[in-house]
């Protein structure tokens, strides 16, 4: 909305007001710059004769407008003052290549202090939001920094924000924590096939609890591994837990994992538990723990990253996407009418939960550390060297005490040895 100021001119302006320090004083102004009182004083108007408003709406040279106030910062002083200043040149570029993000051709080689500022300037924008354009943005981002936009990504029980940002996903590049647990992803998911991309070689740990895994499942994500040495091949975490259609069959494709270093495989359907026990530890080495480990409790993964903000915000649009079908009163009647229970905000607890789950029902596994054979050698010689300074420390001490027992006098015979003594004996 703009405002088009029409007037003729005119020999008498009118009133002329001044504003200083705060306040409006007006002055009087006579023809020759001499200050006098007119004869007639003239009826006051606010605006001068011819004056007309014109009311503007969507004229093209708004956004123009904008753009030319955007280059300013607008402050008022403490006497009220509107006041100006100009916004310096790096934050006008970075504003400006953030606005075009998605056109940029490549950031390989650009410096992460500044290119995480340009992130933070795009996100503040919400350009990661656009479809098409913010796809483009984020891989832009991934392919020229990796694990500084998200080492570590946990999506446990958001499945919908897998199945909506699936594309967005795909794009993160050198994560070292993945948690995809209780997202019900079965073995033809198009994300359980991406694991085994080289863009997530990088993974180390790996949480894959409650997702409808078979053996055919397992033997997908480790065929890379298996073949031609790539993959998760890098794997030292792996939770395969409430998966009960994983088999003892399933259990031999996990082999191939030589780094691996905690498993969990509980509420699997395995059938011969000791026989699976046996060849773990035959095979990598991994042996039963008979408490549970904290390993395997999902307080250590959480996502970390430059885009750990735009992760909560699809969270956010998808859950706030749901909750308009779960207020309508005709669905929850007709839930209510087939026995079924209305979705709830608080997370769906996976099977086999860590808190009414025994010890002993856990089928965890880790590797013990194998013991320094030097270990024992070194305590030898440091009891031997400590014994051997303390022998040298007695020689110097003199008797306090004479002691009534004959063995005990024996032993005070030999301790009140003297250092010429010692030597002449050593010198035998």
């Amino acid at each position: 909305m703009s405002y088009c100021l029409n007037s003729e001119t005119h020999l008498d302006p009118g009133p002329i007001y001044v504003r200083e320090n705060g306040q409006l004083h007006m002055v009087n102004l006579a023809l020759d710059g001499v200050r006098s009182s007119l004869q007639r004083p003239k009826p006051f108007r606010l605006f001068p004769k011819g004056f007309s408003v014109e009311l503007c709406m969507n004229r093209e040279d708004d956004t123009a407008q904008k753009e030319k106030t955007d280059h300013f910062i607008f402050t008022y002083t403490r006497e009220g003052n509107l006041r100006y200043s100009a916004k310096s040149l790096f934050s006008l570029v970075l504003g400006f290549i953030s606005d075009n993000v998605d056109h940029i051709d490549s950031l390989i080689g650009f410096p992460e202090q500044i290119a995480e500022k340009l992130f933070s300037a795009a996100e503040a924008r919400q350009k990661f939001t656009e479809p098409g354009a913010g796809l483009r943005a984020l891989q832009k981002f991934t392919e020229a920094y990796g694990s500084l936009v998200l080492c570590s990504l946990c999506l446990r029980n958001r499945y919908l924000v897998i199945s909506e940002k699936l594309e967005e996903i795909k794009s993160f590049r050198e994560l070292t924590c993945l948690d995809l647990s209780c997202c019900k992803l079965g073995d033809e998911h198009e994300l359980l096939e991406h694991l085994t991309n080289e863009a997530l070689s990088s993974v180390t740990q790996l949480h894959l609890k409650d997702n409808c895994l078979s053996d055919a499942g397992v033997r997908k994500m480790t065929a890379p591994v298996r073949v031609m040495k790539r993959g998760l091949e890098n794997l030292t975490l792996l939770d395969l837990s409430c998966n009960p259609e994983i088999t003892d069959a399933g259990i031999g494709y996990l082999f191939s994992f030589r780094k691996l270093n905690c498993l969990d495989i509980s509420g699997t359907g395995l059938k011969d538990i000791k026989a699976v026990k046996h060849k773990l530890q035959t095979h990598i080495g991994l042996v039963h723990s008979k408490v549970p480990l904290k390993e395997f409790d999902h307080s250590n993964c959480k996502t970390e990253g430059w885009a750990d903000q735009i992760v909560l915000q699809w969270e956010r649009v998808t859950s706030e996407a749901v909750k308009p079908r779960e207020t309508l009163e005709p669905q929850t009647a007709a839930q209510h009418f087939y026995g079924k229970r209305a979705r709830t905000e608080a997370p769906v607890t996976c099977p086999l939960a860590d808190s009414h789950v025994n010890s002993s029902e856990k089928l965890q596994f880790y590797k013990e550390k194998a013991p320094d054979c030097h270990g024992p050698l070194l305590k030898r010689e440091a009891i031997s060297s400590q014994e051997s300074k303390k022998s040298k420390k007695r020689t110097f001490e003199e008797p306090e005490k004479e002691q009534s027992n004959s063995s005990q006098s024996s032993k005070q015979k030999y301790v009140c040895l003297a250092v010429e003594d010692w030597d002449l004996l050593n010198s035998y």
